[in-house]
């Protein structure tokens, strides 16, 4: 069934998503500390790739880092640091390189 949700896992089947693409914001708290915000700047269709999965010990325990690689119009807003947000979680553009007017970026997030 290529190319239909399936209920289980949506993002599976599915060929590309809508993702809207957020900076984070800076600012300094009424008690010395800093806060971020992010802020939207669009949106942008993303054709993703497989999701792979690693861990990493630090001193708590243990971190899980799911990686993707997507790609996309090439767009100058599409910069190492900035945030995608589709299928309900936050993944930061770690690299990116421009190819033939599309973008190829790496995405990670922590989990």
């Amino acid at each position: 069934m290529t190319g239909y949700l399936s209920p289980y896992r949506p993002w599976a089947c599915l060929r590309a998503v809508l993702a809207g693409l957020l900076e984070g914001v800076e600012a300094e708290t009424p008690y010395g500390g800093r806060s971020v915000t992010w802020e939207p700047l669009g949106s942008a269709w993303l054709k993703l790739g497989a999701r792979r999965r690693r861990e990493i010990g630090e001193v708590g325990g243990q971190r899980a880092i799911e990686t993707v690689t997507a790609e996309t119009r090439s767009d100058v807003r599409m910069v190492v640091g900035r945030m995608l947000r589709f299928g309900g979680s936050d993944w930061r553009i770690v690299s990116g390189e421009t190819v033939g007017g599309r973008a190829i970026l790496n995405l990670e997030r922590m989990r």
